[in-house]
């Protein structure tokens, strides 16, 4: 007797044929085949799989050759930006916290104020000068 989840999805559900069983299975299991081939992989979270014959551990090692090869770039481009003539002094510190990760000091006597200025190309007046217009940015929201 022929089973009654096969039957509902035969094409003709009087015939019970073994054989024909079998190839109706094989022919819904290519087309399903075929067309899972054009869908991406996708896991729980919906990040894509890599195909079934790739190694993902050479996948990991290459993404992660890759983002560090940008983040080198990324560093090269900004630390040619920090002491660019094109650029404002207010931008060359900015770009300068961002590499260094380090807010301008306050105090116009910290050591890191010559430091910026030799880094940046900018006197230490100007990175003093950049300091104070920040000063006064702050105080009218103190009040």
């Amino acid at each position: 007797m022929c089973d009654a989840v096969w039957r509902q999805k035969r094409p003709s559900a009087t015939d019970c044929n073994p054989r024909s069983r079998i190839q109706w299975y094989r022919s819904r299991l290519i087309t399903e085949m075929r067309v899972n081939q054009l869908k991406p992989n996708h896991t729980s979270s919906g990040r894509t799989m890599p195909p079934a014959g790739d190694d993902p551990m050479m996948d990991f090692r290459a993404r992660l050759v890759h983002s560090q090869a940008e983040a080198a770039e990324r560093r090269r481009h900004d630390l040619a930006e920090q002491s660019s003539r094109l650029k404002t002094a207010e931008e060359r510190i900015r770009i300068w916290e961002r590499i260094h990760e380090v807010s301008l000091p306050r105090d116009s006597a910290h050591n890191l104020v010559e430091i910026i200025a030799t880094n940046t190309g900018l006197t230490e007046a100007d990175v003093r000068d950049e300091q104070q217009r920040r000063a006064a940015l702050r105080a009218p929201t103190a009040v």
